[in-house]
């Protein structure tokens, strides 16, 4: 289980500079045809009192007071859908990668070396649109013929396990979440082409408005391949992949639960849930076929566990048929409905390296509908992005060597190890956990395995070929060399080198399985850190993202795995208990936040309990962290603001945004994340040194009794 600092931001493109705390951080200069990006200063100790907006009284809405008057000056460039303190970031990052690109683009082919001709041929293959509309459909129809040309489920099946092609029944290799010292193979349905389930089921008058666009964009897709009635197609393959969202999905707030998620079952076992499809066809053609175990992630809890588990019924009603119920609709389903739908994976998950035709469908759909951008991004930053999806650590090496300084890292070890303090003192300052437990928690704590900036043996993928002018073919080429790298690990020690993100990720995460902090490199700048800005801003930004991840090993979910990283309950009942009531306060107070439809849709305090436990104690511990590095001293006062001022305001900075209504609709659905706001104020009202440091009384709006602050780490 990993979980991430912000949604999205592992697969994002972010390369920047370090640059100091003081300087104006821009976006990347624009071509002539492009909209300039907005600014942001973070003054001369890393926060610029001029974005305070002194009209807002910071106890009824921080976020306003530290943020407001950045936001009203910069409105969202086209290209987005959302804007703030990260997008700058993976911006200017992805800039950057475009210069050190740049560099090799230039060179003289001769003089290139066998890496660097593969980022260079990796790049411009996409970046050349003209060259793939020239081509049109004639480098994607070996792989639609293929799979227009199986004739039964045995064949679509052994399809659907090669790398590159889109299955409904997908797996894939990890750490085992019950035997951290092995890899299994684990199991879970999918299929569905809209964001959610919810997104079918959804009965309203916008609803049915994205349902239609999405019957019609597919019927553009299958126009595109030939199909003698497109529209026909669209509705029959839309209808198998409501029945999925009916019968197999699982709400996405259950699927969080990691004693319903982990189901290890043996070859046999899973044999039997065939129902009629060819699942030993699939599993085969996956490489599967040898393993002793599969953990099935989506398996429906028997009577008997749901019991023990303590479900109840309304619990119950969210929790799909899962693989049982796939494998079932797969047997019913006509095949030429699942090729048909194939069909269409292929090509949407291909439509940037296809004729502009289906990539400007894909965006229309996907983009302006779905989350309100209007403008799709330029092609040299889509680009980039493709390069790294390719050949990431590649050009992850180059961006190390120039652009993170080695004392970045060391003063980055320093602030690990004083949150480390500041939780082992939460620990035991704690009333609510007893000694056993308390006992437990310290034992995972010390084993907390950081890792900063990069890993050392950063990937060179070697055997993987990049031909130059043939983006689809790289990228499937690319598809085998990852799903063959996979397989590898089957049967083998665990690789504790490895790194779920790019060092030039703009995110950081925590591993459950491998208990792990990590922190790319690219995350080590302004706003969330500078060498030379204030501690207090350093701590509320950056030593609040260390606490944050920290504490996903100790939230709902993360708390479920032992200091070896095996998912095995350490818990006392009665600290379990008192646990979960802290729990359910923030998923109450948090459900309160209701954005849009006058109060009608709000944010689901389940769906995102673990990152809001993960905000709450990761600004509580740094605030610890902060008070333990001055020494029982007071801080100085600069441009008139306190300490502890600059520590909150820090976090406000972090999480400066805005973004598009309909943007904001599918992140309410989908992300486990709140709206950035309320990571603001929803946190900033647990603190008491909050209230204290900005006057906040019972008449402002954010104000919670003393008694109704969640205080867990």
């Amino acid at each position: 289980m990993i979980r991430t600092l912000l949604a999205g931001g592992a697969s994002a493109l972010a390369l920047v500079a370090a640059v100091p705390a003081q300087a104006q951080q821009s976006a990347p200069a624009p071509a002539a045809e492009e909209t300039p990006l907005p600014t942001m200063s973070f003054g001369e100790w890393g926060f610029d009192p001029a974005y305070i907006d002194e009209s807002v009284d910071p106890g009824d809405d921080f976020f306003a007071y530290a943020n407001d008057k950045w936001l009203a000056a910069n409105p969202l460039p086209p290209e987005f859908s959302r804007f703030g303190a990260f997008n700058l970031l993976r911006e200017k990052s992805t800039s950057d990668v475009k210069a050190l690109v740049d560099e090799l683009v230039a060179k003289a082919p001769a003089t290139l070396s066998a890496d660097e001709r593969r980022i260079v041929d990796a790049y411009n293959a996409f970046f050349d649109q003209t060259a793939i509309d020239a081509a049109g459909l004639a480098p994607a129809r070996p792989y639609l013929d293929a799979i227009r040309a199986v004739d039964t489920r045995a064949e679509l099946a052994t399809l659907w396990g090669t790398p590159g092609y889109a299955s409904p029944l997908g797996g894939f290799v990890t750490v085992d979440g019950k035997e951290p010292t092995r890899y299994s193979v684990y199991l879970a349905s999918g299929g569905l082409g809209l964001p959610d389930r919810d997104y079918y089921l959804d009965e309203s008058e916008k609803g049915r408005e994205i349902q239609a666009k999405y019957r019609e964009f597919m019927a553009f897709l299958f126009e595109q391949a030939g199909y003698a009635d497109p529209a026909a197609t669209a509705q029959r393959v839309y209808d198998f992949e409501e029945a999925i969202a009916r019968t197999v999905s699982w709400d996405r707030a259950t699927r969080r639960n990691r004693d319903l998620t982990y189901n290890a079952v043996t070859p046999a076992e899973l044999a039997a849930m065939a129902n009629g499809f060819p699942l030993d066809s699939l599993v085969a053609a996956m490489g599967f076929a040898d393993t002793d175990r599969f953990v099935v992630y989506d398996l429906p809890p028997s009577e008997a566990e749901a019991a023990e588990l303590g479900l109840d019924a309304e619990t119950l009603g969210k929790i799909g048929g899962g693989t049982p119920a796939m494998t079932a609709l797969l047997a019913q389903t006509p095949v030429e409905v699942l090729q048909a739908w194939t069909v269409k994976e292929f090509l949407e998950d291909n439509a940037a390296v296809l004729p502009s035709a289906i990539d400007a469908a894909d965006f229309a759909f996907f983009g302006r509908t779905l989350t309100g951008t209007p403008e799709q991004r330029p092609r040299w930053k889509r680009a980039i992005a493709e390069t790294e999806g390719l050949l990431g650590e590649l050009v992850g090496a180059s961006y190390v060597e120039r652009y993170f300084p080695p004392e970045n890292k060391a003063a980055m070890e320093e602030l690990v190890e004083n949150l480390r303090k500041a939780l082992a003192n939460s620990i035991a300052e704690n009333d609510w956990m007893s000694p056993a437990t308390k006992q437990e928690a310290v034992a995972k704590l010390e084993s907390f395995d950081p890792k900063i900036g990069y890993r050392d043996n950063l990937e060179t993928y070697p055997g993987l070929a990049i031909a130059p002018g043939a983006p689809l073919a790289n990228r499937m080429a690319a598809a085998k060399w990852q799903w063959q790298d996979m397989l590898d690990k089957l049967g083998g020690p665990i690789d504790r080198t490895e790194w779920g993100m790019l060092p030039q990720t703009v995110n950081a995460y925590y591993n459950s399985t491998k208990n792990e902090i990590v922190f790319p490199a690219a995350i080590l700048q302004p706003p969330f850190y500078g060498i030379s800005a204030d501690p207090a801003v350093n701590y509320g930004g950056i030593g609040a993202v260390i606490g944050h991840e920290m504490g996903h090993g100790f939230d709902d979910q993360g708390s479920k795995s032992d200091a070896s990283g095996a998912l095995r309950n350490w818990w006392t009942d009665a600290d379990r208990a008192a646990f979960d009531k802290l729990g359910d306060a923030l998923v109450e107070q948090y459900g309160k936040f209701c954005p849009l439809d006058d109060g009608e849709t709000c944010v689901n305090g389940r769906l995102t309990l673990g990152e809001n436990i993960g905000d709450v104690g990761g600004l509580s511990l740094a605030y610890r962290a902060y008070k333990l590095s001055l020494d029982g001293k007071e801080d100085k006062v600069i441009d008139g603001l306190t300490g502890d001022q600059r520590f909150f305001l820090a976090w406000a900075q972090v999480w400066r945004s805005q973004q598009r209504e309909d943007n904001a609709r599918q992140r309410l659905r989908t992300d486990p994340h709140s709206p950035e706001e309320y990571r603001v104020n929803g946190v900033v009202r647990q603190m008491d040194a909050w209230y204290d440091a900005f006057g906040v009384t019972p008449d402002d709006a954010l104000y919670l009794p003393p008694e109704e602050r969640v205080r867990i780490w």
